[in-house]
């Protein structure tokens, strides 16, 4: 099983912890311009130290990304460094690139979010698949509830490329969405036919809170034996984007192979 952390420093990681796969950001997660490879030797010279290494690599994209909305001044954008993520992370070797899965305004249709979101995929050149990942809050968010998830997934399906789109899971955003953790993988998995990625992270707020706020494993508000099972069942990669300001990505892993 396959088991990382998101990561400034994938080649580090994988050095110091021993990482057999690692996430990190390419470019500033808040910042609509300027994403590039900051590592010496640029797209080509991560490829080759994380080769050399042995380390996947999957991209988180930036988080301003929202291909769903209505706006233009968002949509478009957000369309156009989803494309520039791609492509950096085809040259780096990458995965796969995990895109939150957006909102639209109280006052639109949801449908219209959904469409937003098949225009995107038949928009890109995906070299590399992108996996979307539920997100904790928003009452108009793509991506929260399993019937919104089940919309998606229904509207993007005969998308050209839809091939090369996939699913993340995260722990945290599905107990502070308010999913119910029982059957929660094969929930998913029956809508999407796949997890790709597994997002393993506590929550520091209640089920339901729609509050996305990553807590250190075991010491947050989702029970142990639903991350463990959660492990389990989706039989995919895992990656921690966890606190390590007290107890490292390392000491957090260790907590959770002890229990599988």
């Amino acid at each position: 099983m396959e088991i990382g952390g998101h990561v400034d420093d994938p080649v580090e990681a994988a050095h110091c912890d021993g990482f057999p796969i690692a996430q990190t950001f390419i470019g500033d997660p808040q910042a609509w311009k300027g994403h590039a490879v900051a590592h010496p030797g640029g797209a080509a010279g991560l490829k080759a130290d994380a080769e050399a290494a042995g380390v996947g690599l999957f991209i988180h994209a930036p988080y301003v990304i929202n291909v769903a909305t209505t706006n233009n001044r968002i949509r478009i954008p957000s369309r156009q460094i989803l494309a520039r993520q791609v492509k950096l992370a085809t040259e780096v070797g990458a995965r796969g690139v995990i895109v939150h899965g957006g909102h639209v305004t109280a006052g639109d249709d949801p449908q219209v979010g959904f469409d937003n979101w098949r225009k995107a995929i038949e928009g890109l050149d995906l070299t590399v698949p992108i996996f979307i990942e539920n997100t904790a809050g928003g009452t108009n968010s793509m991506a929260r509830r399993l019937e919104r998830i089940a919309q998606l997934w229904e509207t993007i399906s005969d998308a050209k490329g839809f091939e090369n789109v996939g699913f993340c899971l995260d722990t945290c955003h599905a107990h502070a969405g308010g999913l119910d953790p029982s059957g929660l993988v094969d929930a998913i998995t029956g809508i999407t036919g796949r997890i790709d990625l597994v997002h393993l992270n506590d929550s520091r707020d209640a089920a339901g809170s729609g509050a996305d706020r990553h807590a250190v494993l075991g010491q947050g508000q989702c029970e142990a034996d639903y991350l463990v099972e959660v492990v389990r069942q989706a039989d995919a990669p895992v990656i921690l984007e966890t606190p390590t300001t007290e107890v490292s990505h390392a000491e957090q892993i260790a907590w959770l192979r002890a229990r599988l």
